[in-house]
């Protein structure tokens, strides 16, 4: 599974189907909470609340269809306000800020059981470790990853295999280096200069192949578009072992991605029911939905909150007419295709 393929993390999405509310190969449900309203897009409509290792999950308990996918690499800032509940009134609510493709999103969930911290403790508990746990996701160049001539492990992190003898091949002349091969990804350094290194999570290989190149035979791991899509080229010495080192991390790879590991460690003193057990078999209504590609899910919760008075008007050529200057990263067309 190349990280490309991955959403649930890396995406904010409304009203999903069924299929994309289940849990993907090494995801899992961390906390589940039966009565949170989601406050800014649904107030009044009690719901439920799922936190899981990339995601949080809010669904309505009257219509399932009505939901929202939450990936923490999206989530800017997460606080407490005072909010305006329907089924509580005034109260203390979870504000969670969210980027995703350059649009602003804002959400805000209120806990209807009073008293209750868990809703707050939760969620920033879990996006904390997501935060701190980017190396099991995320390609690093130049990190802090030996100490004392060893690899700094991860918690969840076993070496299968240290190769020395290693040329990187970025440059000209080559780097001579060492290979570590872990359950969760490839790392390199430079024997001269440990902080020249790379460390390739399997989430991030899109394939590792064997290849030509002016060096001769050389083992090359691309990475997927999400990391940059860099291209890495490595001389291993006699050839032989360059096949059994290649198919040794190809065997890795293939094993991780069937049921990969993110890294995020966070326990809860109630065990959550698994999403299977969570889902009621759909009942077919008698009526016909128009699709609205979620326009109207998008412009709820749309965030604007550091608007405190008008924009300068400028032309617009497109309109002939003056109007208030729009958002950086904003276009009339876009603003038109969420109002049709």
């Amino acid at each position: 599974m190349a990280a490309d393929a991955l959403w649930e993390d890396r995406d904010v999405r409304f009203d999903i189907n069924s299929q994309q509310m289940r849990m993907r190969p090494g995801e899992k449900m961390i906390d589940r909470l039966d009565a949170v309203e989601d406050t800014k897009g649904n107030n009044g409509d009690r719901g439920r609340l799922l936190v899981t290792n990339l995601r949080i999950i809010w669904h309505s308990l009257a219509i399932p269809r009505a939901n929202l996918s939450i990936g923490f690499n999206c989530v800017i800032n997460i606080s407490t306000r005072t909010a305006q509940s329907k089924l509580r009134g005034t109260v203390e609510a979870l504000y969670v800020l969210c980027k995703c493709n350059n649009t602003r999103f804002e959400f805000i969930f209120t806990n209807l059981i009073p008293g209750s911290p868990r809703l707050f403790t939760s969620v920033i508990s879990v996006h904390r470790a997501y935060e701190t746990s980017k190396l099991y996701r995320d390609l690093k160049l130049r990190g802090a990853l030996i100490q004392n001539k060893q690899l700094r492990l991860l918690p969840q992190e076993q070496v299968y295999d240290k190769v020395n003898g290693v040329w990187n091949l970025s440059s000209d002349q080559g780097n001579l280096g060492t290979y570590y091969i872990t359950n969760v990804r490839l790392v390199w350094h430079a024997n001269i200069n440990e902080s020249f290194n790379v460390s390739i999570p399997y989430l991030q290989m899109k394939n590792v192949k064997i290849r030509d190149s002016k060096f001769g035979v050389a083992l090359v791991v691309e990475t997927s578009a999400m990391s940059g899509g860099y291209v890495l080229g490595f001389r291993i010495d006699p050839p032989e072992k360059l096949q059994q080192i290649a198919k040794e991390i190809q065997n890795l790879h293939r094993v991780y991605s069937s049921c990969p590991i993110f890294g995020v460690e966070f326990e809860t003193e109630e065990k959550p029911q698994s999403i299977e057990e969570l889902t009621t078999e759909a009942v077919q209504d008698d009526v016909e939905i128009e699709n609205d590609s979620g326009t109207d899910a998008f412009a709820a919760y749309f965030a604007d909150g550091s608007k405190e008075r008008d924009r300068d008007p400028v032309y617009s050529e497109e309109l002939g007419l003056a109007v208030e200057k729009l958002k950086d990263g904003f276009t009339l067309s876009g603003l038109w295709e969420v109002m049709t």
